[in-house]
């Protein structure tokens, strides 16, 4: 891509600034946008790396007095109140307005490409110590994570507090009303049906939280010798196949706020009420997460009479989506493997076991939102690729 400008211009009536450059490509600049982003002292704080320009001091409809090109590489502007902007070429290449630049920068600042999966998942496998002591691993393993959804990491030590280590490695980990950690286990008055030998239906943890956690950590100490293996289900590529097999269904599960809640005492004491909708879209339509807890799912429900058997419907034919042999993915930890996997995207659930006179099963959890996640990896490719 070459960043050597070739002409600069500056039409009044445009309001923009259009910057012509030596490939034969063209990219337009609105010159609110250039004086709003100006990277001088005294409107960017580069210790930072944040604006200084307060926003009340803006005008929308500037336009530019002059511009000058140097060197083919930088670009000046002088506003009609005599500020001065300058601007490299490689920085406004990389901001131009265009559709592919902006899909770009898309693709550079947030990895969107998603790899979906059904029964024939081949569940990617990275041993424990090198995604904690090797950042070309530790890069490898949130790439995968963030666009399979779902990543195995073998080897670690079979006894509590592994996950403190890997919450370090990212960042932090998130705290929520079951502590910073917590274990799965047979417990006797369980606050949590994840706390019995049960089986569990497919789920995404806390959507009663109106941000549920974005990464799960589920670490194996101890496993029973029958029973209890894990399923998993990418729930972004089964909503996809609901919206093809029934539009209908997929809108009614994509526009109905639910209502969850969860009450009780671990960490503290707790009263958590949320509505969600059960596919959550973004602004272009795209599933980014799933909102399912049937265990969390509240008795209240805040829609018309008329509007809750055509809900229910709804989320059975989701529901026996998830469940098909086509989709689901089942495998059985053995102690030392930590599967880490997207919370949004990836439903998971568990095989029944029998209870005994000592605990026979034991996961400790963690959460990590993906803010943490995402800026972990963002650091480990710029320090990994500049190695190249």
């Amino acid at each position: 891509m070459s960043t050597a400008i070739q002409k600069v211009e500056a039409p009044d009536a445009e309001h923009l600034v259009r910057v012509h450059w030596a490939d034969g490509s063209e990219s337009c600049y609105p010159c609110v946008w250039l004086r709003d982003n100006c990277q001088c002292p005294d409107c960017f704080l580069s210790s930072a790396k944040a604006r200084r320009l307060l926003f009340e001091d803006l005008d929308v409809d500037i336009v530019a007095k002059e511009v000058t090109l140097t060197d083919r590489k930088k670009i000046s502007i002088t506003w009609p109140d005599e500020h001065t902007s300058e601007y490299e070429a490689e920085w406004l290449k990389k901001r131009c307005f265009s559709e592919a630049a902006r899909a770009e920068m898309r693709e550079d600042l947030f990895l969107p490409e998603r790899q979906y999966w059904g029964s024939d998942l081949q569940l990617p496998e990275i041993p424990f110590e090198e995604i904690m002591y090797n950042d070309r691993s530790a890069y490898q393993w949130l790439c995968t994570l963030k666009k399979v959804g779902i990543v195995l990491l073998t080897g670690a030590a079979a006894r509590q507090g592994e996950l403190v280590k890997l919450g370090h490695r990212i960042g932090f980990l998130r705290l929520t009303f079951y502590g910073p950690t917590w274990q799965v286990q047979d417990k006797a008055d369980a606050n949590n049906v994840a706390y019995t030998t049960g089986k569990l239906c497919f789920h995404t943890d806390y959507p009663v939280l109106q941000h549920p956690p974005g990464v799960q950590f589920l670490h194996c100490i101890k496993q029973t010798a029958a029973g209890g293996e894990s399923e998993v289900v990418d729930g972004f590529h089964v909503s996809n196949k609901l919206k093809q097999q029934n539009p209908q269904a997929y809108q009614i599960l994509s526009s109905t706020a639910v209502d969850y809640t969860d009450v009780g005492v671990d960490y503290c004491d707790f009263a958590v009420q949320c509505k969600q909708r059960i596919i959550d879209v973004d602004y272009r339509g795209q599933v980014v997460r799933i909102n399912y807890n049937n265990a969390t799912r509240d008795t209240v429900f805040d829609i018309p009479a008329e509007k809750v058997r055509p809900f229910y419907a709804a989320l059975k034919e989701f529901d026996d989506l998830l469940n098909s042999r086509e989709h689901k993915f089942t495998y059985k930890l053995k102690p030392g493997d930590i599967v880490t996997f997207d919370n949004w995207r990836v439903l998971h659930g568990r095989q029944s076991f029998q209870s005994g006179s000592e605990v026979s099963r034991h996961l400790e959890g963690a959460y990590a939102d993906w803010d943490v996640v995402m800026s972990r990896l963002r650091l480990l490719r710029k320090r990994v690729l500049n190695r190249d």
